[in-house]
């Protein structure tokens, strides 16, 4: 079995009742499926019967932080910007597969958005620009698009009109909120329909984003 056969842990969250869509959200380097699990009740959505899905990365070595093994969708080497394709393109395999499981459940993949905060937001971003088939949202969180000057050579048409939630903190020190407008900027020169928010915080998610959030997932998620 390969690494990108391998099957991803998660935390799964149903709804009250049947799903209607699903949300997949990828956690940042270092963190896990659970990190991002306490916002759902705060989020308001439950008329929406969303089934939440919060996947745990693989353990892995990381050079930025000394080497030392966490989870994490790839590995960062600050001596070169584009390292961690290889890594990247088995997480977004393993997501995949993921998505497809959802689509055995009953799902279309027009009611499956894919979201992620950081290193997440990264490998949900690169899976959805290049996906096959129609999404129903992408949800973009303190994060960037990897290899941003080859983009348009991984891109795919089946969601060029899917809605992208893009959110950062001004005061980002993780990633500097200059280079999550350049992805915006590329995107908006390609028409993809990019709704942006800027925030008076860290790389973090505060009160207001998650207000954002909820606004966007029922404006997205309503007619689906």
């Amino acid at each position: 079995m390969t690494d990108a056969d391998s099957i991803l842990s998660t935390i799964e969250l149903e709804p009250s009742n049947t799903a209607e869509s699903c949300v997949i959200w990828l956690h940042g380097l270092g963190a896990d499926g659970h990190d991002f699990e306490a916002i759902v009740p705060q989020l308001g959505v439950a008329a929406l019967n969303i089934r939440f899905i919060f996947p745990n990365a693989p353990k892995r070595s990381v050079t930025i932080n000394a080497g030392m093994e966490m989870r994490a969708w790839y590995d960062i080497d600050p001596q070169s910007p584009i390292s961690g394709a290889s890594d990247i393109a088995v997480s977004v395999a393993q997501i995949s597969q993921l998505i497809e499981k959802q689509l055995e459940r009953g799902l279309k993949s027009h009611q499956i958005i894919l979201a992620g905060f950081s290193q997440g937001g990264v490998i949900a971003l690169e899976l959805a620009l290049a996906y096959d088939r129609k999404l129903a949202g992408i949800m973009a969180l303190s994060t960037y698009i990897h290899d941003l000057e080859n983009l348009n050579d991984r891109l795919g048409l089946a969601n060029t009109e899917t809605p992208i939630f893009m959110a950062h903190g001004r005061m980002d020190p993780m990633i500097p909120i200059a280079r999550a407008a350049a992805a915006r900027s590329s995107l908006d020169a390609l028409n993809y329909p990019v709704e942006w928010h800027e925030y008076p915080m860290g790389h973090q998610v505060c009160e207001s984003q998650i207000r954002d959030i909820s606004l966007w997932l029922n404006k997205t998620l309503a007619s689906k």
